[in-house]
């Protein structure tokens, strides 16, 4: 179970990284665009243009990344625990970082939400042993007729 945590937790920092590189990537296709069409300059000045955009392409081949190690967690993990952990992990990362290097904020109520959601998720996970078959915590003895 153990490795099967570690995949999921790298899967969760590639899907935030990906989808924070897509954005960057796409921030910097669209500076070089200034204002044309995609494929102003035909298909293959298209793909020129997609080709030199590093973070874009490093976004996508985390996204592949992503994939593999998820399947790989998902092996072991149960999809009811695993997918809310990537999820709402990896949203709280990325509401971060897009705050710090993009300026996006988040109002407080929103933030309220990302706390509460990761409450309910802390408690979905805490329940994963019991979902992985790992024996519940035993119960205190029951006073016998001698101890009365």
């Amino acid at each position: 179970m153990a490795r099967a945590a570690v995949a999921l937790l790298i899967a969760l920092l590639l899907n935030a990284s990906a989808n924070l590189m897509i954005k960057f990537g796409m921030l910097g296709l669209s500076q070089d665009l200034a204002g044309r069409g995609l494929f102003a300059d035909g298909p293959l000045g298209a793909a020129r243009l997609l080709l030199r955009q590093y973070a874009l392409i490093g976004g996508l081949t985390c996204f592949a990344l992503n994939v593999v190690f998820y399947a790989y967690a998902l092996k072991t993990l149960p999809i009811s625990v695993a997918y809310p952990i990537m999820v709402t992990v990896g949203f709280a990362l990325i509401a971060a970082v897009a705050g710090w290097k993009l300026g996006e904020t988040l109002s407080p109520s929103q933030w309220v939400g990302v706390v509460a959601i990761l409450a309910g998720v802390t408690l979905v996970a805490r329940d994963a042993g019991r979902q992985l078959g790992a024996p519940a915590p035993a119960a205190a003895p029951a006073p016998d007729d001698a101890g009365r």
